[in-house]
């Protein structure tokens, strides 16, 4: 059975992914830092939950040997866990609300990962999702037909594009994990306010598709590539 692990997953488009998956016979286990959120999200999924704080290195860590003593191994590392933090007017922004947001969608990533390689080595068939966002892609702002063109998340898609060099970089120098990067879309979430057109269904898409088959060091979308 593929064990798939998803930060994040007690609601939004991670308890969605969960789901998701867990109706395609993967062993799913949610993480996510309020324990008794965790608990009844894993309830009312029927899957399993772990307490993770991605900010944090020794939860993280306690995450991993938590899954290893209970679950024995992890095939499938969804990092989702993430945070919008401030979007509106460039001149408010300062150095701390930057970093706490990388410190969430950017480090937390590179926490996890480490915490978790050595389990997903031991998987005949390693994968890791990287939830990334158009606000993070060069080609995507540049284009002003796009909704990101004229959305000022200074922090938000400083992480995501740190994200996707991350994800580009890692597929490349650990060739025997399958590792991408992927953008939900605007969806209707607690992160947007639930302003996105998107249902969390359409959202996990492109979730779901890498989580079970693809290549290595893409990024994209529900309807196929994405410009980096």
């Amino acid at each position: 059975m593929t064990t798939t692990l998803i930060t994040g997953g007690n609601k939004g488009l991670g308890y969605e992914t969960a789901r998701r998956l867990a109706e395609l016979g993967h062993r799913v286990v949610i993480g996510g830092r309020d324990a008794d959120r965790v608990r009844q999200a894993a309830e009312t999924l029927g899957v399993d939950g772990v307490t993770l704080d991605v900010t944090s290195d020794a939860s993280v860590a306690a995450a991993a040997a938590d899954l290893r003593v209970r679950f024995g191994g992890l095939d499938v590392l969804i990092n989702n866990a993430g945070i919008a933090g401030m979007i509106g007017d460039l001149e408010k922004f300062d150095g701390p609300e930057v970093l706490s947001v990388l410190n969430t969608n950017t480090v937390g990533v590179v926490r996890t990962m480490h915490a978790f390689l050595p389990l997903l080595r031991e998987s005949d068939a390693p994968v890791i999702v990287n939830v990334s966002s158009g606000l993070g892609s060069f080609g995507v702002r540049a284009d002003e037909s796009r909704v990101e063109h004229s959305v000022p998340s200074l922090g938000y898609s400083a992480s995501k594009v740190a994200l996707n060099m991350l994800t580009a970089m890692y597929a490349q120098f650990l060739p025997e994990v399958r590792i991408n990067a992927v953008d939900p879309g605007w969806t209707a979430t607690d992160l947007n306010g639930h302003s996105g057109p998107q249902t969390v269904t359409e959202g996990s898409d492109v979730i779901v598709a890498l989580a079970t088959a693809g290549a290595t060091g893409t990024f994209s979308d529900r309807s196929g590539p994405l410009p980096w």
